[in-house]
């Protein structure tokens, strides 16, 4: 008569278990290899300056008008036209937030067909 074999059901936790906690080791010595600031050292604070357009960007109010180093703009292409082969390769846009997406996007593509390489828009947070 032949025994059977019983072979149970269950998963080795205690391998998973062995695997989670040597994760865990492992994420404390590596986050610990890291220098730390000198205490004494104090960082800039950006949270106070003063929100100003970049001065190559195009800045360009709710009513549509354009404005580009504080002088009028009449047109996306009088725009490009006046940069320089360099400045035409990344244009940037500082659009208001009320400006209506639509005349955003027209914006976008008149610099692009314009000969604009590419187009980037300048938000609130990238002035932070």
């Amino acid at each position: 008569m032949q025994r059977r074999r019983h072979t149970s059901d269950r998963e080795p936790t205690t391998a998973l278990i062995n695997i989670v906690f040597l994760m865990l080791i492992f994420f404390l010595v590596a986050g610990t290899l890291a220098q730390p600031l000198d205490k004494a050292l104090s960082l800039v604070r950006t949270a106070d300056l003063d929100r100003q357009s970049p001065a190559n960007a195009l800045v360009v109010h709710v009513d549509g008008r354009m404005t580009y180093r504080g002088a009028e703009v009449v047109s996306a292409e009088a725009h490009l036209a006046s940069l320089t082969e360099e400045e035409r390769v990344r244009v940037r846009i500082v659009p208001d937030r009320d400006l209506p997406a639509q005349d955003l996007v027209q914006l976008g593509r008149a610099l692009r067909t314009a000969g604009a390489q590419s187009v980037v828009l300048v938000t609130e947070r990238g002035l932070e």
